[in-house]
């Protein structure tokens, strides 16, 4: 009777090790089919632009197909439910600008919660918004943005990049009421539209992301007034900032990315791991820079605390302002 305990007991043992080597080769296997990365905005936008470069890369990294779907609709939140109930098999993620996930839960009423639906994965770059004007605007600088503002009261058009409820509509929001003027709001499902609109000028002004703004702004097509960071940016040194103006403004395209929550974590290091890897490549760097984003090393621990703390501060900001989404 011992011996046959003994021989279980060998036999059981032997089955955990083969499945704990299974394990290994499966996480080792990661990914063994097609990822798909959602980016809840039209073609052309920041996270758009992003996506399509860590796509590439992992492509040709990983050798499997890394598919760009883009989702537009809800400013962002239609795309961003779509993986909160996908399977948290580590082939769906979103790939959007994270200041609209924050800014959501105290406009909208979500289907999902921004802070326990998702797995944080990568803050993959961030950009300051660029404050621009369309050619037609006899604007130079923010103080003769403002006063042609006033002149024209309520006669402005602002071009809402990414929906109503965006970080783009807080930026138009926070700046408006801060000078004490008024325009009114265009809502546009993503960037890439709305800046053709600026350069046609259908809409008048505008913040959003200096990835997709910038080259227009180098081309001509739109007049670049200020720059929403911390500090001038190195490419534009004789560009102001907004805070230069009004002390404390700061906004800005915080792109990130993140997978179903319950994603295996050795998944999320893995593809933490290749954006960090991809990020550091010469020739994306430097495009990235050229973009005006700056690639961001925040762990997907820091992430999460991240989204934790912007969740409270952004609802305070639109109580304070009292912004609503018409």
């Amino acid at each position: 009777m011992m011996k046959k305990r003994q021989l279980l007991l060998a036999i059981g043992l032997s089955g955990l090790g083969l499945l704990s080597q299974g394990q290994v080769q499966a996480q080792t296997a990661y990914p063994n089919k097609p990822i798909k990365i959602v980016v809840p905005f039209p073609a052309g936008g920041t996270s758009d632009v992003l996506a399509r470069i860590l796509g590439q890369k992992m492509t040709e990294s990983w050798g499997q197909p890394v598919v760009i779907e883009n989702k537009p609709g809800s400013s962002g939140n239609l795309g961003a439910d779509l993986v909160a109930k996908a399977a948290p098999d580590g082939y769906t993620f979103v790939l959007m600008d994270v200041g609209n996930l924050v800014i959501s839960p105290a406009l909208f009423k979500l289907p999902f919660n921004v802070a326990t639906d998702f797995a944080p994965v990568a803050m993959v770059a961030y950009s300051p918004h660029l404050l621009a004007v369309s050619t037609k605007v006899p604007a130079n600088t923010q103080a003769e943005l403002v006063a042609y503002a006033k002149a024209q009261k309520g006669k402005l058009n602002y071009a809402v990049a990414a929906g109503m409820g965006s970080a783009s509509h807080l930026a138009g929001v926070m700046y408006a009421q801060r000078n004490g003027i008024e325009w009114g709001y265009v809502p546009y499902k993503g960037g890439a539209q709305a800046i053709t609109d600026l350069i046609g000028g259908q809409v008048d002004v505008m913040f959003n992301g200096m990835v997709a703004t910038y080259p227009h702004v180098k081309a001509g097509k739109i007049k670049l007034i200020a720059i929403s960071g911390v500090k001038r940016n190195a490419q534009m040194p004789d560009t102001p900032t907004v805070a230069e103006s009004l002390p404390g403004f700061l906004t800005g395209s915080f792109q990130g990315l993140l997978a179903p929550a319950g994603t295996p974590k050795a998944v999320i290091d893995k593809m933490h791991a290749e954006v960090q890897r991809i990020a550091a490549m010469p020739e994306v760097r430097e495009r990235l820079i050229t973009l005006g984003a700056e690639p961001s090393a925040m762990s997907p621990t820091e992430f999460g605390n991240w989204l934790k703390a912007e969740i409270p501060a952004m609802a305070k900001i639109v109580k304070d302002e009292k912004i609503t989404v018409e």
